[in-house]
């Protein structure tokens, strides 16, 4: 297991450079920062050569590149145009996204994986059919839209919540926004637990733990869901880095001040250092995440061993 574990590392770093190199060049061909720095008025010339000089603009792409990385190693992300530090920005985003995340994951496997769980076990059924049915749907409908009408119904008509959060976006005023976030992904979490479910009970493991005697609910969670959601904590554990860096639709709508809405606003006024920092610890949480699903692996089925 340590082996494994250290090879895995090893292999992470070829992976963040290129992905954060990737990143880097593309947030430089968005154009001109410093075009978007002056507004629709264009910057006087010198002004424009100042402002490069002092943010680096002015030197080759690739000595941009070894500069910030090297500066991130020491746990400078650099700073954004408005003379705000990021990791000041990171400071106020990341716990809002990662408290959003945590609700919208707990959504995915409480909801989802119980869902899966009945509608495997019942597969041909009614409520098959009736779960099935609504998953589709809510694949089909935009996360906007369902973001959107829960807040019209819930905050507007009902008055059951406020239609934005707070600032300090405590945990309970995030269940809506989380559920919102983790609609989709809830969706496929039960399409995947029910599929899984359904292949693995005609298993011959299954039908000897029957034959033998084994009470059906110890069939069902010591031998039949712990195979079967393999494939489903691979979906989740890669899930997590999509729905924090994803968020900004949610964020958008519940005006949360985010990770999402941070990327929104750096994409949007082309600072360079704010998406390059927030996608690059972004970068970090997907390798880690799936480090992570890769260990656990070992735990739900016994039969994994790592050389």
């Amino acid at each position: 297991m340590g082996r494994y574990v250290i090879r895995r590392l090893l292999q992470m770093i070829p992976v963040f450079f290129g992905a954060t190199l990737l990143i880097f060049l593309m947030v430089h061909v968005m154009g001109d920062p410093v075009a978007g720095l002056c507004g629709e008025r264009r910057c006087d010339p010198a002004t424009a050569a100042q402002l490069r000089r002092e943010f680096g603009l002015d030197k080759p792409v690739w000595h941009q590149y070894l500069a910030y990385m090297g500066n991130v190693f020491t746990g400078d992300f650099g700073t954004a145009f408005n003379g705000q530090r990021v990791t000041e920005l990171m400071a106020t985003a990341f716990p809002v996204t990662i408290r959003l995340t945590v609700v919208a994951v707990v959504f995915e496997i409480a909801i989802g994986i119980a869902l899966g769980v009945i509608t495997g076990m019942r597969r041909g059924r009614p409520v098959d059919s009736s779960v099935l049915l609504l998953t589709l749907v809510v694949i089909s409908v935009p996360t906007f839209v369902t973001g959107l009408l829960l807040q019209l119904l819930l905050g507007v008509q009902w008055g059951w919540m406020r239609p934005s959060v707070s600032p300090d976006a405590a945990l309970g005023e995030l269940i809506v926004p989380g559920l919102v976030l983790a609609s989709v992904s809830l969706a496929y979490v039960t399409r995947l637990t029910r599929t899984s479910i359904a292949e693995n009970k005609r298993a011959d493991y299954v039908r000897t733990a029957i034959a033998k005697g084994l009470p059906r609910r110890r069939v069902i969670t010591r031998h039949l869901l712990r195979n079967s959601l393999i494939p489903v904590i691979t979906f989740i554990g890669t899930d997590i880095g999509a729905l924090m860096g994803g968020a900004i639709v949610t964020e958008r709508i519940f005006n949360i001040h985010g990770v999402g809405y941070q990327l929104y606003q750096g994409i949007l006024r082309q600072n360079i250092q704010t998406v390059v920092g927030f996608v690059t610890v972004l970068v970090l949480v997907f390798l880690i995440a799936n480090l992570l699903v890769d260990l656990l692996y070992a735990v739900l089925d016994p039969r994994i061993r790592y050389a």
